[in-house]
């Protein structure tokens, strides 16, 4: 059966309060929907503060958590190739060609801010030639854009936007490998009450797409020295000692979280962590000991390494991240959400406990929220602020 390219609808959910019954604004993902993408139909995922994706090996974590990041890039501006590496593996198995030979997946999110919840939601054609079929970003009952593939033989798609203004909305054409509410700035003027709607709707869920930051660390990259460079932590934490050498002069209160974190997750006593210059102008990171000894990174476990990058990542903050964030928009506004496949991958209990709970408490303070997938959650039930998303195989 063809994948028809048309949206499902489903209630938004209600804006979280603050305490003090202040309506929480800063741009975030609050939901994922998979309405047909690889092994997923139908599928709405709510996301709080920190979420797990558990389940069996092929349940489709790593899967959700694709769709998530390829959004992500769609949001800062990413053509839909970069997008999907591998567009007709994202098709279900199942889904059958049309008399076109089209067949494709569909997608989506809400954002919640200012303008409480937005919803986005897109139709690509994976085969035969990749291309966003269908767009509809919606707001308070309102359709602010739509677009649709009307004429195959061109690379564009017709786009309608709500104006409420002499005209009701306004319609052009937008390229067929961008994502329309990424590019809406550079085409509303933002005259009318209408335009300015969709315009806030469309940079909150933009600012909460680009807050976004992939993260797998890769230890054996980790334990070599690294040139010094921007300071900017890589999505597989390679760099990671170029990033404390920077950090740890930066800012010694979030430093100091980060040694305690340490200390909590790897064997040993743990008094600082280090880098250090060596001669040939690259830099390494090391666990001062106490009592002048000094354990290089090299030497550390799996475990340990993934453990300490993590708890870099969940410590730090956009600012320290390898990422296109918003610059413009002010931090109180936006909340960068951490995506980590194999979130306890080579962690001991210890560890995975400590590491759930330094994100659980990020998320606490709203400015970090954490989307994860774990083989299996049964260890972090009842951890408050914790949602745990189930999966079958």
């Amino acid at each position: 059966m063809a994948v028809p390219f048309v949206f499902a609808e489903s209630p938004a959910a209600d804006v979280p309060a603050l305490p003090g019954d202040h309506p929480d604004i800063r741009s975030r993902i609050t939901e994922l929907r998979l309405s047909a993408f690889a092994g997923h139909r139908g599928a709405g995922f709510p996301l709080g503060p920190v979420t797990l994706f558990a389940g069996p090996s092929g349940a489709g974590k790593t899967t959700a958590l694709a769709a998530f990041g390829a959004l992500a890039r769609l949001g800062g501006g990413a053509p839909l190739a970069e997008a999907f590496v591998d567009p007709v593996a994202c098709v279900p198995e199942r889904a059958r060609p049309d008399a076109g030979g089209r067949r494709g997946f569909r997608i989506g999110c809400t954002a919640e801010g200012a303008e409480g919840p937005v919803r986005l939601d897109i139709a690509v054609q994976a085969e035969p030639d990749l291309r966003i079929v269908g767009e509809r970003l919606t707001a308070r009952g309102v359709v602010l854009l739509e677009t649709a593939l009307r004429d195959p033989g061109r690379r564009t798609v017709q786009a309608a936007w709500h104006t409420a203004g002499a005209a009701q909305v306004t319609r052009a054409p937008l390229p067929d490998d961008r994502l329309g509410t990424a590019l809406l700035p550079l085409r509303v003027a933002g005259k009318t009450d209408g335009q300015r709607h969709v315009l806030a709707a469309a940079e909150q869920m933009v600012v909460a797409l680009r807050s976004v930051f992939p993260c797998d660390p890769r230890p054996e990259y980790m334990r070599l020295p690294v040139p010094t460079s921007t300071g900017r932590l890589l999505p597989g934490c390679d760099n990671l000692a170029d990033v404390l050498w920077r950090t740890r002069a930066e800012c010694s209160r979030r430093h100091g979280h980060l040694v305690e974190a340490v200390r909590a997750g790897c064997a040993g006593p743990v008094t600082d962590l280090v880098a250090e210059l060596l001669a040939d102008g690259t830099v390494r990171a090391l666990l001062d000991r106490g009592d002048g000894i000094r354990t290089a990174l090299a030497r550390l476990g799996d475990g340990e390494l993934r453990y300490l990058a993590l708890a870099l990542v969940l410590l730090t903050g956009p600012g320290v991240l390898d990422m296109d964030a918003p610059g413009e928009v002010p931090d109180a506004l936006r909340t960068l959400t951490v995506l980590a496949d194999g979130f306890d991958r080579g962690l001991d209990p210890v560890q995975r406990r400590e590491l759930l709970l330094t994100a659980a408490r990020m998320g606490r303070r709203g400015h970090i929220r954490c989307v994860a997938a774990v083989h299996d959650a049964s260890w972090a039930a009842g951890t408050p602020g914790v949602t745990v998303v189930h999966l079958n195989a």
